[in-house]
């Protein structure tokens, strides 16, 4: 079948997904997830990520996910296989060298942590090659080229840039592993590439940039123009025994200097987290507006505050849910375990709950625990990632689409592990 003619102009993205529909597919599948012990989450993770392409269309074409949850599945076990056998060989060798050389155990555990990081890496250009070798759009196949482990390197080569230059050069770091993976990037028979240079990220990090310097300031007011401890408090250990006799009412070591000074920190860390959300994605936008291939550019007006308040909005109705879940799981245990109705057993006094046997009482409580997570997920699935997705995709178009009309299909990508390696790493879970 032919694709569909291409415009002589732009395409807009829409998306046409409710939340509501969204709310009732996630409760569906993750009650499924929940009944099968975390067997069915793979079957969850493609319908869902199914219904988030679905929703996508720009132009008016849908996407498609053509994803197999069998195949994710089988690449778990072959995954957690392969990291079992290394990570087991590897942590041995290195307890080994640390008991034998350091004579202590720190060393190796440290060293152990290290080792992990590569693979972190590794796992993510995967699981990003993966979704996009399942992913089509007027069926033209998306594609990534092998790279994951030039890719782990690269990312330790820049980390290690960025700590020793203080994160002054952390757009380096955002702009130049982007760019890895963009130029590796095909629609069909067409290569992406990321143009622009990595100092024009520098402008996204104003707010960030801003924020730190004022705690920097902040810091250095109380604790070295100003101190905030005046006395003879030396140590940490100091401070301690100055609280010790702050509490039975001894002399103190030493006095507080105008604490008020702590309050800046109130605004000051709202700042520096809204800062870090907006550097974040007005690079994505920065870059997302130099991204183009023969014929085809890019554009995007992604608002960095809107996607701090869905966040912020999102992720505190989806916590104050868990926390209220929480109360009431440790309310009912209580009720059906606690001392109170011990005491009222042993008072001879009637209770609801105390004719009830004991693998019920935890029947009980473990389902309470696993609705409450249950919903837990189906929260941040409405109220962070849809609007999210939904926002993201609203603001990005195709500015120029000449080029579509020359794009060829491309050959299926074979993934013998598919997202194992991300998924044992716990850096699948989201859609």
């Amino acid at each position: 079948m032919a694709p569909p003619p291409v415009p002589a102009q732009g395409l807009d993205v829409w998306f046409v997904g409710t939340r509501s529909a969204l709310f009732g597919l996630a409760l569906k599948t993750g009650f499924w997830t929940v009944l099968t012990l975390g067997f069915y989450r793979f079957w969850m993770k493609t319908r869902l990520r199914r219904w988030y392409w679905s929703s996508i269309r720009p132009g008016g074409h849908p996407m498609e996910y053509v994803g197999d949850p069998l195949e994710k599945l089988l690449g778990f076990f072959i995954a957690v296989v392969i990291l079992t056998f290394y990570i087991g060989i590897v942590n041995l060798v290195l307890m080994f060298v640390s008991f034998s050389v350091f004579n202590s155990s720190w060393v190796g555990y440290f060293a152990s942590f290290l080792g992990i990081i590569p693979l972190w890496f590794y796992a993510s250009y995967r699981a990003r090659r993966y979704v996009l070798g399942r992913t089509r759009w007027r069926g033209v196949r998306f594609g990534l080229e092998p790279g994951a482990w030039g890719f782990a390197l690269r990312a330790l080569m820049h980390w290690a840039i960025t700590i020793v230059s203080l994160g002054i050069l952390w757009p380096r770091m955002t702009f130049s592993l982007e760019k890895y993976r963009t130029d590796r990037t095909y629609f069909g028979s067409a290569k992406l590439h990321q143009g622009g240079r990595w100092p024009m990220l520098y402008r996204a990090a104003i707010p960030f940039a801003v924020a730190l310097a004022g705690i920097l300031i902040l810091a250095l007011w109380v604790f070295w123009v100003d101190p905030l401890l005046r006395g003879d408090a030396d140590t940490f250990g100091d401070v301690i025994k100055n609280i010790d006799k702050a509490i039975g009412g001894e002399e103190l070591l030493f006095s507080w200097t105008d604490p008020w000074r702590l309050l800046f920190l109130v605004p000051l860390l709202p700042v520096l987290l809204y800062g870090a959300f907006h550097y974040r994605f007005s690079a994505k936008r920065i870059m997302a507006n130099h991204k183009s291939s023969d014929g085809i550019r890019f554009a995007s007006k992604l608002s960095a505050p809107r996607v701090t308040l869905i966040y912020s909005l999102g992720n505190f109705i989806a916590y104050m849910i868990l926390l209220l879940g929480v109360g009431l799981i440790i309310g009912v245990a209580f009720a059906l375990l606690g001392p109170e109705t011990m005491v009222q057993a042993q008072l001879g006094q009637e209770s609801p709950f105390g004719d009830l046997p004991k693998w019920m009482s935890f029947a009980i409580i473990a389902a309470l625990y696993l609705a409450v997570f249950l919903l837990w997920n189906v929260l941040l699935n409405a109220f962070v990632t849809y609007p999210l997705m939904r926002h993201m995709a609203q603001t990005t178009s195709l500015s120029d689409v000449a080029g579509l009309i020359a794009v060829s299909q491309r050959a299926r990508d074979e993934f013998a592990e598919a997202e194992g390696f991300a998924e044992a790493l716990d850096l699948g879970a989201a859609i």
